[in-house]
């Protein structure tokens, strides 16, 4: 099932080209809010847009779409179909703001599928894995394409959903499950569970996890920590409830290629909002703006994602072509904080953080005190040393961000825990 072929760029361009104009005639046709937005800078049924004109498009941001559900409640004007049509409803998780309702045609969720099929190729699954998805039942979509996707390519999938984490985790176990699909944050959880009870997870069967929700696996030092508890590679995945799944690990270091059979991709800097640069090394650094050619029913045109990214358009190691994020998604935008002068963004903490094997679990917080943000950071530690872990963390924060943050020891077991996005960075 593993493959590392890919198109040539000519035949990328060559589809993408293609799904696009198909795209645009159906929107175009019946969808009011693309309808009106591409009104204005002179696009109608009678004058389609053509690929080579995506830049005149305006971006599509988030709180449109939010404001526009709001306004036109429950699911907003970006439906290109009669409500019958739709057959699949799933939500965002809100934690950027008021979750968003999206609806899917069996033609758009089939596309979704497919899209996942490409991260289980490019994870090297195989077709006598055993597939563990370790999320509940709900309005997340992470967990319905995951499960469905491994089902239609023949694997045998089992479900997380509705048993506490320990039942997920004997349960794991038992059955002999060899892929795990969850959260970053959720795989250590497991793993500090498994060590509780006494589980060795390095004999376990599992050789291989998948992560999607949060941008944990693609920092170092949260790969190379699951890559140690569970004794297997660590892949990450990429994508939201609104766009689609756009993004798949190769196994690489920490690359992660744009499907772009299925998405446009630009890069602009978030500031000015014009293409970012290309330096010597085919690479473009800043805010990354995707276009879905495959879900008509819901489309998004040049969607700002909010997500900072390093992207090259040149040929991967791993041998496809196709463009592919240097380190995965670094951050986000809305997801950065200012300490002193100094842009914090929350997986460069983490990854400092997670240097330290003896630091089960930890919360920042950004407090202000007279007009002044301070960084404090609680930890729990297992250990003799506790105070030790808290001096050295303290010093690598200090020497790596010249900040020097409160490091303070929390009682175990005291922090939260968390089944899928984890949000312990916190701005007071």
């Amino acid at each position: 099932m593993s493959t590392n072929q890919s198109p040539s760029s000519e035949e990328v361009a060559r589809r993408q080209a293609s799904a696009f104009d198909e795209l645009i005639r159906e929107i175009l046709a019946h969808n009011p809010f693309y309808r009106e937005k591409l009104a204005a800078v002179g696009f109608a049924a009678s004058r389609p847009l053509t690929l080579a004109d995506l830049s005149r498009v305006p971006f599509t941001l988030k709180h449109e779409l939010v404001e526009d559900q709001a306004a036109h409640p429950p699911f907003g004007r970006n439906l290109t179909y009669p409500i019958e049509r739709y057959t699949r409803l799933h939500m965002t998780s809100g934690t950027t703001g008021r979750p968003m309702r999206w609806l899917d045609t069996p033609e758009s969720w089939q596309w979704w599928l497919d899209c996942w099929k490409e991260v289980y190729r490019a994870a090297g699954v195989r077709a006598d894995d055993r597939v563990f998805v370790a999320f509940s039942f709900g309005p997340f979509v992470g967990f319905w394409t995951a499960f469905e996707a491994g089902q239609q390519l023949g694997l045998l999938m089992l479900a997380g959903g509705g048993l506490s984490s320990k039942q997920r985790l004997e349960t794991l176990l038992e059955l002999e499950a060899t892929v795990l699909v969850s959260t970053p944050t959720y795989a250590l959880r497991l793993a500090e569970l498994a060590a509780e009870q006494g589980y060795d997870l390095p004999a376990s069967a599992v050789r291989l996890t998948i992560h999607a929700g949060e941008p944990g696996a693609s920092v170092p030092n949260v790969r190379r920590r699951i890559e140690q508890v569970w004794g297997a590679r660590c892949v990450d995945h990429a994508g939201a409830t609104e766009v689609g799944a756009w993004g798949f690990g190769c196994g690489v270091e920490t690359n992660m290629h744009v499907n772009e059979l299925a998405f446009v991709s630009e890069v602009i800097d978030p500031e000015t909002l014009e293409p970012a640069p290309t330096d010597p090394g085919a690479m473009q650094s800043g805010e990354l703006v995707l276009t879905n050619l495959g879900r008509a029913g819901s489309p998004l045109l040049r969607y700002r994602t909010g997500d900072l990214v390093d992207l090259v358009r040149g040929g991967c190691p791993c041998g496809r072509s196709t463009a592919y994020l240097r380190g995965g998604v670094k951050g986000r935008i809305d997801g950065m904080v200012v300490v002193r002068g100094i842009n914090v963004f929350p997986s460069a903490l983490e990854n400092l953080v997670r240097e330290f094997p003896e630091i089960t679990e930890f919360e920042v917080t950004v407090e202000r005190h007279h007009e002044m943000a301070e960084l404090a950071v609680r930890i729990e530690v297992i250990g003799e040393s506790p105070a030790r872990t808290a001096q050295a963390l303290q010093s690598r924060i200090h020497r790596q961000l010249s900040l020097r943050p409160r490091v303070d020891i929390a009682e175990a077991g005291s922090l939260p825990r968390y089944e899928l996005k984890a949000r312990r960075f916190k701005v007071g």
